[in-house]
């Protein structure tokens, strides 16, 4: 990639981030996610995300090549007031960001030279959030906590958390540098509870625009909702309480992928766990990559073409009452374990209109057969709604809750 030294950030605006894919390396687990990111302008750096408009950017916008996901627990006496003040600051920070401009008294120069690179922030609240801001009259159902599944090892001390931010950027200086200001700015209202760094493929690493692949090797991401279809927005954006409509609700899952064990399968073995061949992301049912999958379709010798464990019938729409995410996860890698092991896998991210006909049914489905779960442990967990967006020319994130 070629280097831009000398520019400002503000000297590198030239264009927008182009078309709107979603989720490239969502993950191994739920619906597939994602087609592959469109091709971004030139150079990479100038790319950029709009912050204002009715969702929030980091949702439908390409997936960038880096992520930086925080928790943030709010101060005691913060209440309403503080809760109200920090989300203002951030909008206005976020805006900036978004612009590759520098941000005030909070700027410490680090991506200074560098340009706005697609960078978008994206927030949300959690369930204990509303109590400690005197909110819980307006907190949502659908942030009911969600329920334990049997393969569930989950740290609470790296889940849940009063806010969330979700920074993606194709630079991971410029991603930091992101939240590095946001915590610097919510010293004394708010403390960070867990943080993670996870990345997905660079655009234009890859001759022509692909799906990415998961660090189990598969090309992960193909039937994700996409803009365009009839229901997409109805499985995705929230459509109240009145003070959500037009934001969504996001389910974080960490999950460490059980790397050793998994490399010691066949090719054959791993493809009939997922349900996809390695090579191409074609479903063993037959086709190409975007081929639906037909579920009913045997071998000559009479088995099923898709196993009956596979990954891809048990989290298909079908298997569940017609229940989609849209998916934006990043692979993670984070060292070894004392025992040598990899401490690497998917920060899985998935926006829906609600998780109880999301992401809970799908998730039930896989935890009672879904051979591909013997490899991948959920670690940690989150349910956050999805603030709204801001429209251009005055707001701030939470308005419609914190005024009314």
């Amino acid at each position: 990639m070629a280097e831009y030294a000398g520019f400002s950030r503000r000297a590198l605006l030239g264009g927008t981030a182009a078309g709107v894919a979603v989720g490239a390396t969502g993950g191994a687990l739920a619906r597939a996610a994602a087609v592959p990111a469109q091709s971004r302008p030139t150079p990479l750096g100038a790319a950029r995300a709009e912050f204002h408009g009715p969702h929030q950017a980091g949702i439908l916008q390409p997936q960038q090549a880096r992520v930086q996901l925080a928790a943030f627990d709010l101060a005691p006496d913060a209440g309403r007031d503080g809760l109200r003040g920090l989300l203002r600051l951030w909008s206005q920070t976020a805006a900036r960001l978004a612009l590759g401009e520098p941000v005030g008294a909070h700027e410490n120069q680090v991506a200074l030279d560098a340009g706005p690179c697609s960078l978008t922030v994206t927030v949300a609240l959690g369930s204990s959030a509303f109590d400690k801001a005197g909110l819980a009259a307006h907190r949502p159902a659908q942030l009911a906590p969600l329920p334990a599944f049997p393969q569930d090892a989950i740290d609470r001390a790296r889940s849940d958390g009063d806010l969330f931010v979700q920074i993606g950027a194709d630079d991971a200086l410029v991603a930091w540098h992101a939240l590095r200001v946001l915590q610097r700015q919510a010293a004394g209202t708010a403390a960070v509870r867990w943080q993670a760094a996870g990345f997905s493929r660079t655009p234009g690493a890859t001759a022509q625009p692909r799906t990415g692949r998961n660090l189990m090797g598969q090309l992960d991401g193909t039937n994700n909702p996409r803009p365009g279809e009839a229901d997409f927005a109805a499985r995705v954006f929230a459509t109240g309480p009145d003070w959500l409509a037009g934001g969504s609700y996001l389910v974080f899952r960490r999950i460490r992928m059980l790397l050793d064990d998994w490399e010691q399968l066949s090719t054959d073995r791993q493809e009939r766990f997922v349900g996809r061949r390695k090579s191409d992301g074609a479903p063993l049912s037959g086709g190409t990559e975007t081929t639906p999958v037909d579920l009913a379709r045997r071998n000559p010798d009479g088995t099923l073409a898709v196993p009956a464990d596979a990954h891809i019938r048990l989290a298909a729409p079908a298997s569940n009452g017609g229940a989609a995410m849209l998916r934006r996860g990043f692979s993670y890698a984070d060292g070894v374990l004392p025992d040598g092991s990899p401490d690497a896998g998917l920060l899985f991210l998935a926006f829906q209109a609600d998780p109880a006909h999301g992401f809970v049914p799908v998730q039930r489905s896989l935890s009672r057969g879904d051979g591909l779960t013997r490899f991948l442990r959920h670690e940690a967990s989150g349910l956050y709604a999805v603030l709204p967006g801001v429209p251009a020319g005055s707001g701030y994130l939470g308005q419609a809750l914190l005024e009314s």
